[in-house]
Protein backbone atom coordinates (compact mmCIF):
# COMPACT_ATOMS: atom_id res chain seq x y z
CA UNK A 1 0.00 0.00 0.00
CA UNK A 2 1.09 3.29 -0.19
CA UNK A 3 0.78 6.59 1.93
CA UNK A 4 1.23 10.15 0.74
CA UNK A 5 4.38 11.96 1.17
CA UNK A 6 5.64 15.25 0.05
CA UNK A 7 6.73 15.90 -3.76
CA UNK A 8 9.84 18.03 -3.08
CA UNK A 9 13.17 16.91 -3.40
CA UNK A 10 13.26 14.08 -0.85
CA UNK A 11 16.13 11.68 0.74
CA UNK A 12 14.26 8.02 1.47
CA UNK A 13 16.11 6.38 3.35
CA UNK A 14 15.47 2.08 3.48
CA UNK A 15 14.57 2.04 7.90
CA UNK A 16 15.29 -1.76 7.71
CA UNK A 17 18.77 -1.81 6.14
CA UNK A 18 21.22 -4.51 8.20
CA UNK A 19 23.59 -2.53 10.62
CA UNK A 20 26.31 -4.39 9.04
CA UNK A 21 27.21 -7.47 6.69
CA UNK A 22 27.51 -8.98 10.06
CA UNK A 23 25.04 -8.07 11.59
CA UNK A 24 21.24 -7.29 11.05
CA UNK A 25 21.18 -4.89 13.93
CA UNK A 26 23.78 -3.17 16.75
CA UNK A 27 23.97 -3.72 20.19
CA UNK A 28 20.63 -1.62 21.17
CA UNK A 29 18.25 -3.98 18.71
CA UNK A 30 17.93 -0.84 16.19
CA UNK A 31 18.87 -1.82 12.54
CA UNK A 32 21.13 0.22 10.63
CA UNK A 33 18.78 1.67 8.38
CA UNK A 34 16.87 3.03 11.44
CA UNK A 35 20.14 4.51 12.94
CA UNK A 36 20.65 5.92 9.52
CA UNK A 37 17.40 7.57 9.78
CA UNK A 38 17.92 9.18 13.07
CA UNK A 39 20.89 10.35 11.75
CA UNK A 40 19.26 11.79 8.97
CA UNK A 41 17.00 13.96 11.20
CA UNK A 42 19.72 14.66 13.67
CA UNK A 43 21.97 16.39 10.79
CA UNK A 44 18.76 17.90 8.91
CA UNK A 45 17.81 19.63 11.95
CA UNK A 46 20.95 21.27 13.07
CA UNK A 47 21.42 23.40 9.88
CA UNK A 48 18.77 25.35 7.85
CA UNK A 49 21.10 24.52 4.39
CA UNK A 50 18.94 21.61 4.79
CA UNK A 51 15.69 22.69 4.48
CA UNK A 52 14.76 22.67 0.81
CA UNK A 53 15.39 18.47 1.45
CA UNK A 54 12.95 16.62 3.39
CA UNK A 55 14.12 13.05 5.03
CA UNK A 56 11.49 10.12 4.36
CA UNK A 57 11.67 6.68 5.42
CA UNK A 58 10.17 3.42 4.26
CA UNK A 59 10.57 0.00 4.56
CA UNK A 60 12.88 -2.13 2.08
CA UNK A 61 14.35 -0.38 -1.36
CA UNK A 62 15.97 -3.56 -2.65
CA UNK A 63 19.25 -3.08 -2.13
CA UNK A 64 19.47 -5.65 0.12
CA UNK A 65 23.64 -6.35 -0.53
CA UNK A 66 24.54 -2.29 -0.69
CA UNK A 67 23.31 -1.55 2.85
CA UNK A 68 23.14 0.92 3.95
CA UNK A 69 20.50 2.76 1.10
CA UNK A 70 18.66 5.71 0.02
CA UNK A 71 16.53 6.68 -2.79
CA UNK A 72 17.44 10.67 -3.83
CA UNK A 73 14.36 11.89 -5.79
CA UNK A 74 12.86 15.34 -6.44
CA UNK A 75 10.46 16.27 -9.47
CA UNK A 76 11.58 16.76 -12.83
CA UNK A 77 14.76 15.27 -12.10
CA UNK A 78 16.87 11.96 -12.02
CA UNK A 79 16.43 10.39 -9.23
CA UNK A 80 19.67 8.19 -7.44
CA UNK A 81 19.83 5.10 -5.52
CA UNK A 82 22.62 5.07 -3.13
CA UNK A 83 24.48 2.19 -0.61
CA UNK A 84 26.91 1.39 1.19
CA UNK A 85 26.53 4.01 3.77
CA UNK A 86 27.49 3.52 7.31
CA UNK A 87 24.37 4.58 9.73
CA UNK A 88 26.00 7.65 11.02
CA UNK A 89 26.28 11.38 11.16
CA UNK A 90 29.11 11.58 9.01
CA UNK A 91 27.19 9.68 5.71
CA UNK A 92 23.90 11.51 6.90
CA UNK A 93 25.77 14.45 6.07
CA UNK A 94 27.54 13.74 3.29
CA UNK A 95 23.79 12.32 2.12
CA UNK A 96 22.34 15.72 2.56
CA UNK A 97 25.33 17.79 1.27
CA UNK A 98 24.43 16.01 -2.13
CA UNK A 99 21.11 16.37 -2.12
CA UNK A 100 21.25 20.04 -1.15
CA UNK A 101 23.28 20.47 -4.73
CA UNK A 102 20.46 17.81 -6.30
CA UNK A 103 17.80 20.41 -5.21
CA UNK A 104 20.01 23.21 -6.51
CA UNK A 105 20.49 21.94 -9.67
CA UNK A 106 17.80 21.72 -12.71
CA UNK A 107 17.07 18.24 -13.58
CA UNK A 108 19.22 16.06 -10.42
CA UNK A 109 22.72 16.63 -12.36
CA UNK A 110 25.41 17.54 -9.40
CA UNK A 111 28.71 18.27 -11.69
CA UNK A 112 31.32 15.56 -10.59
CA UNK A 113 33.53 17.78 -8.79
CA UNK A 114 30.70 19.39 -6.14
CA UNK A 115 30.43 15.81 -4.72
CA UNK A 116 30.86 15.54 -1.15
CA UNK A 117 33.64 12.81 -0.57
CA UNK A 118 30.90 10.39 1.32
CA UNK A 119 29.17 9.98 -1.48
CA UNK A 120 31.74 9.06 -4.21
CA UNK A 121 31.49 5.30 -4.81
CA UNK A 122 28.05 5.25 -3.14
CA UNK A 123 25.79 5.34 -6.47
CA UNK A 124 23.92 2.31 -7.33
CA UNK A 125 21.50 3.16 -10.24
CA UNK A 126 20.35 6.19 -12.12
CA UNK A 127 16.55 6.26 -12.50
CA UNK A 128 14.84 9.17 -15.21
CA UNK A 129 12.33 10.95 -13.91
CA UNK A 130 8.40 9.64 -15.52
CA UNK A 131 8.35 11.34 -18.96
CA UNK A 132 11.96 12.05 -19.49
CA UNK A 133 15.38 10.34 -20.36
CA UNK A 134 18.79 11.59 -19.88
CA UNK A 135 20.13 12.97 -22.91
Amino acid sequence: MLKPASDGVAVVACNTCRHSAQAREDEQGRKGGAALVEALHRVKASDAAYDGVEVQEMPCLFACSRHCTVHLRGPDRVGYVMGDFTPDEDAARAILDYARAYADSEWGSVPYRDWPQGVKGHFITRTPPQGSLVE
